[in-house]
């Protein structure tokens, strides 16, 4: 049944992207390319999570048809908190694809280690009850 269920699939591939995010936050000292790395684990785990949303919200009947909609959705049924600073990360993930800024990249990296982790970490921890129970 869990190969059937699209969110369960997407879940998956947002925990093997989350864990390499944890890895490369739990460096003490990092590089400007260990930096550059972390932010790559954001911009894919970020992607992915939105994306679990959509299919997550999918399955339960509504439908959404961009990042910012499912975020806006997925908190208005609970199944995410803080709103607002899921939208900033949206943004800062827009800003780290499409622009390269060493000050940026550095601002990022920080609002990743110090406040998008813990968003992604209640997300994960969401969908992993959700995995086992179902």
């Amino acid at each position: 049944m869990k190969d059937d269920i699209r969110y369960l699939q997407r879940f998956e591939n947002f925990e093997k992207s989350f864990k390499l995010l944890q890895q490369a936050l739990a460096i003490k000292t990092p590089t400007i390319i260990e930096k550059a790395g972390a932010i790559q684990f954001f911009e894919s785990s970020f992607e992915l999570s939105w994306k679990l949303m959509k299919d997550y919200l999918d399955f339960s009947g509504y439908s959404v048809n961009s990042p910012r909609n499912a975020i806006k959705q997925a908190f208005s049924m609970g199944i995410i908190n803080n709103g607002d600073l899921w939208l900033d990360a949206l943004n800062d993930r827009n800003l780290t694809v499409h622009t390269y800024d060493e000050a940026m990249a550095n601002e990022v990296f920080n609002k990743t280690k110090e406040e998008y982790y813990d968003l992604l970490l209640q997300l994960y921890t969401e969908f992993k009850k959700k995995s086992c129970s179902d």
